[in-house]
């Protein structure tokens, strides 16, 4: 989790510093979303006609997807106060998108898994036992376990075949019908 602020034509004292990473880390905490990164740019209005000049805007990046949040206030404190609000507000409804598609893709696997069971039965009658329906090539990858299972998530895949980037050897990654993921590796 990192977090920057700066100053758009303004200085930025050690207090406000302080006080916007407080907030805006307390909302990114709360979420327990990684990688998550947070820019804070805080800027004041010159103009005095604008009823609220203090401006706080906040843009995080978190797996590829961007929340952005700017707010005008009063004040700079309450800026940051606001924005605090809105960026959890906005985590909440990420995070909460990202399990509504696991869980419809989990079931919608299940229903199609079903009818593919079905489909499969039929295929079966129809082949010999020792005929090879389909041939794919792979280039296994060397990555760490925590890189395979971000690799298996961001393609959706069943399982994901790699090779152990600190022992060199073949490893396969899947997913369990009842939730968690299971790890093969060769005996010894």
């Amino acid at each position: 989790m990192e977090i920057s602020v700066t100053g758009r034509k303004m200085p930025v004292t050690d207090a406000l510093k302080s006080y916007a990473e407080e907030k805006i880390g307390n909302s990114m905490k709360v979420m327990d979303i990684d990688p998550l990164i947070a820019e804070v740019i805080l800027h004041v209005e010159q103009n005095r006609a604008i009823a609220r000049p203090a401006i706080c805007e906040v843009t995080m990046t978190a797996k590829g997807h961007i929340i952005r949040v700017e707010e005008h206030e009063e004040d700079m404190y309450a800026a940051i106060d606001v924005a605090a609000a809105k960026v959890l507000r906005q985590l909440r409804k990420f995070k909460t998108r990202v399990v509504e598609r696991n869980t419809r893709t989990d079931a919608a696997s299940i229903r199609s898994a079903k009818s593919a069971k079905l489909d499969l039965d039929a295929l079966m009658e129809e082949l010999s036992d020792d005929e090879v329906v389909r041939e794919k090539s792979i280039d296994l990858q060397p990555l760490t376990e925590e890189e395979a299972l971000v690799e298996i998530d961001l393609l959706g895949h069943d399982f994901f075949a790699y090779t152990d980037r600190d022992t060199n050897e073949f490893r396969i990654l899947y997913r369990r019908r009842n939730g968690g993921y299971g790890l093969l590796k060769a005996g010894e």
